[in-house]
């Protein structure tokens, strides 16, 4: 079976985005939330291949066209990790998580490995930073 260079390039890319993606829902995994591992390999995957198809299967198409619809379809799915209870709202941060690995999956799906792969050590570092976090809230009285 012959693979052309160009299939090729884009398997590599769809790697490259479930790995990223995979750190990010590690994190989620170990703190417990819902949109985890295999949440997150999924998102950062999928990103990554409508962005390919926006450049590959639509020539002369403007690929922005496509890249606000991967946005608008995160947003979507980051509302339904958000809930509210009693006087307090949760999922926020795992929303905010799927959110920027779709963009880290748009950034692997246009050939931007290095971004990527410096936003997905943020991010990781980011959502680790939950105790630092409470050091900075006023204390109760």
């Amino acid at each position: 079976m012959y693979v052309s260079p160009i299939e090729s390039a884009m398997l590599v890319r769809i790697l490259v985005a479930m790995a990223l993606g995979g750190v990010i829902g590690y994190e989620r995994e170990i703190a417990r939330r819902p949109a985890g591992l295999r949440t997150h390999m999924l998102v950062s995957m999928g990103a990554t291949i409508f962005t390919m198809l926006s450049f590959l299967a639509f020539p002369g198409a403007d690929p922005a066209r496509v890249a606000s619809y991967v946005v608008m379809g995160i947003g979507f799915i980051g509302a339904g990790s958000v809930l509210q209870m009693r006087n307090k709202v949760v999922g926020l941060t795992t929303a905010a998580s799927l959110w920027i690995t779709a963009s880290i999956g748009m950034l692997v799906g246009t050939g931007y490995y290095l971004l990527a792969a410096v936003t997905t050590v943020l991010v990781f570092a980011i959502l680790r930073m939950k105790g630092v976090e409470k050091n900075f809230r006023p204390k109760k009285k």
